[in-house]
């Protein structure tokens, strides 16, 4: 039992050699292991191919796969149908039938991991039918193979440069066939129409998908900034009810246990009834601690505090009410005015309100028994509010709790309003304990902010400015314009400037291939070729003998020139050369 997995290790490093040897052949180099397996290695176009071909087959899908087929299908029935119907006779041409469904099996098999080789194996395929590339075997290769390119390649410079280099060599190879620039302005139309305008296709339908799915990402986008949005709503709500529960809740509960201190210390209160202003002295103290922990829950970190939406319940509560109902809750406080009352803004009216209640709050929780002095100066250039409360003599009661969060929310509302906070312990040389606590503000009445109640840190912007969302909707819509207008004005202007240099060409060809008569007269039958050339014109005719007209000898080419006869010509020289000689010449009738 020990001894037999050995032989099946043994054949499983085999195999790994094997395949190790095999992907080494693939790839133009021996196999290795580890890291230096991933090395890049010189490949030749073929084996890139194959490369190419193996990938595909392993990561394409089912669906894929059979979409693939399907349009292998298709592309092969012209070329299929064009051989059953008959055959070409002459030229490369016969091949083509034996070329058309491995070639464009090939092309096929490739086009989604290398597209721009689909295309040059369709072009191929497309020269072996025509030096033109218009045959009707060549047509719907060329269509699929230059949409997909558009459609699943990004980078637009290859797929130019191919399409030039197609251009260049239809150039070579159709001068090399006739010697004539008509076809090859057949090949550029036939380029511009069956490649280059699909292409175009491909490329709006692929740029489109991709608004499109951009668009989507963007509207998720936007719905998670909502949910966002609303999340920082209710949470500023939350502070919000935490700076009204701490301003509101907590001074009334502050109030309710100085009272309950104060009816403590009654000298005329018998103990049954000391005792429940005790017990009620506690709950409210245990009350406002409770208070302040769920202040803590509610509070998001924001130290605005209560900055949040204006509190109506304040309109109409003057500073001077806040101190007669401290005075009348048993706090020792005096309120001192100066200057002419001076109307102020709601905000800043909010925040001096907020300012004493919550410095009267302060000295009933932290310095009981203490005296309190509440000045109120106003004057035309601004409004001063100051609250200074003694520390008592000797050692304090038990002080209250505070959450922290009441002075920082009052430094916010004041800086909202325009003003300037200032709190800290003060020298009271007239006091019994010497020193004190004060709170200051000073709001400006002339403050841009505070005459026109708005909030400095806020960005107001215009309701006539556009949004982010829309500047880059019109910016696609103009790109999407932009490229809907470019599939049928680039094929539109390459065509007439291909017309413009069609005319061009014709003009000169016309004036360039006449022969005139007296030189026709003086070449002889059987003269040296290169004699004969030397009177020739420098361009041929387009102009071709009709089908009535006998062919010239065989194995010998001839050449067509124009005749002094206008500018549309019903006769031609014909000139026939072979062996190094002048064979035959003769005027022909053109057409048919």
């Amino acid at each position: 039992m020990g001894g037999a997995p050995a032989p099946r290790r043994g054949r499983r490093r085999r195999r790994a050699r094997r395949r190790g040897r095999a992907d080494g052949a693939m790839t133009g180099g021996p196999a290795r292991s580890g890291a230096a397996r991933t090395a890049p290695v010189r490949t030749g176009p073929v084996v890139r191919t194959a490369l190419a071909a193996r990938t595909a087959l392993a990561r394409g899908s089912r669906r894929e796969r059979a979409a693939d087929a399907l349009l292998w299908l298709v592309l092969c029935a012209p070329g299929v149908v064009e051989y059953v119907a008959g055959p070409p006779q002459e030229g490369p041409a016969p091949v083509l039938p034996y070329l058309t469904v491995p070639v464009l099996a090939l092309a096929v098999l490739v086009c989604r991991t290398a597209p721009l080789l689909s295309l040059y194996l369709a072009v191929g395929l497309a020269f072996v039918a025509s030096p033109e590339l218009f045959s009707g075997a060549a047509v719907l290769p060329l269509l699929a193979t230059g949409y997909l390119v558009g459609r699943r390649m990004r980078q637009a410079p290859p797929a130019l440069v191919s399409f030039g280099m197609v251009a260049a060599l239809g150039l070579l190879v159709t001068w090399r066939a006739d010697e004539q620039l008509w076809s090859w302005f057949t090949l550029v139309l036939t380029l511009v129409f069956n490649v280059a305008l699909p292409w175009l296709v491909g490329r709006y339908v692929r740029q489109h998908a991709e608004l499109v799915a951009t668009g989507w990402e963007l509207a998720e986008r936007m719905e998670r900034e909502q949910q966002l949005a609303a999340d920082r709503v209710r949470l500023r709500e939350r502070s919000r009810i935490a700076g009204d529960m701490h301003d509101t809740l907590g001074h009334e509960l502050s109030l309710l246990a100085l009272r309950a201190g104060a009816l403590e210390v009654a000298p005329d209160l018998d103990p049954r009834h000391r005792e429940a202003a005790e017990g009620l002295r506690a709950a409210a103290v245990t009350a406002t601690e409770t208070l302040h922990d769920i202040i803590g829950v509610l509070r998001d970190g924001d130290a605005a505090g209560g900055g949040g939406q204006p509190d109506e319940r304040l309109a109409g509560v003057d500073i001077a009410d806040l101190v007669d109902r401290a005075a009348a809750s048993g706090l020792p406080v005096e309120l001192r005015r100066e200057g002419q009352p001076v109307p102020l803004p709601p905000l800043a009216e909010r925040a001096l309100h907020r300012v004493v209640q919550e410095s009267l709050t302060n000295a009933a929780k932290h310095a009981p028994g203490g005296a309190v002095t509440v000045e109120l100066r106003q004057s035309p250039d601004a409004t001063e509010v100051s609250v200074v409360s003694e520390r008592p003599a000797g050692d304090p009661p038990p002080r209250g709790t505070s959450g922290g969060n009441g002075l920082i929310g009052l430094r916010e509302r004041v800086r909202l309003s325009g003003g300037v906070m200032r709190d800290g312990p003060v020298a009271l040389p007239d006091s019994p304990a010497g020193s004190g606590y004060e709170v200051r503000v000073r709001l400006p009445h002339e403050h841009a902010h505070v005459a026109s109640g708005t909030v400095p840190t806020e960005v107001v912007t215009p309701a006539s400015a556009p949004s982010e969302s829309s500047l880059r909707r019109e910016s696609a819509e103009r790109k999407e314009r932009r490229r809907l207008r470019q599939v049928f004005l680039v094929p539109l202007a390459l065509t007439s400037a291909l017309a413009v240099a069609m005319t061009v060409f014709a003009f000169v060809q016309s004036n360039r291939s006449v022969l005139p008569a007296a030189d026709y007269d003086r070449m002889r039958v059987g003269q040296d070729e290169r004699d004969v050339f030397g009177l020739l014109p420098t361009m041929q005719t387009d102009e071709q003998p009709g089908p009535h007209v006998a062919p010239g000898p065989p194995g010998s080419r001839c050449r067509y020139y124009r005749m002094d006869d206008g500018p549309d010509p019903v006769r031609v020289y014909r000139l026939c050369f072979g062996g190094g000689r002048l064979v035959a010449k003769d005027a022909v009738r053109t057409g048919s």
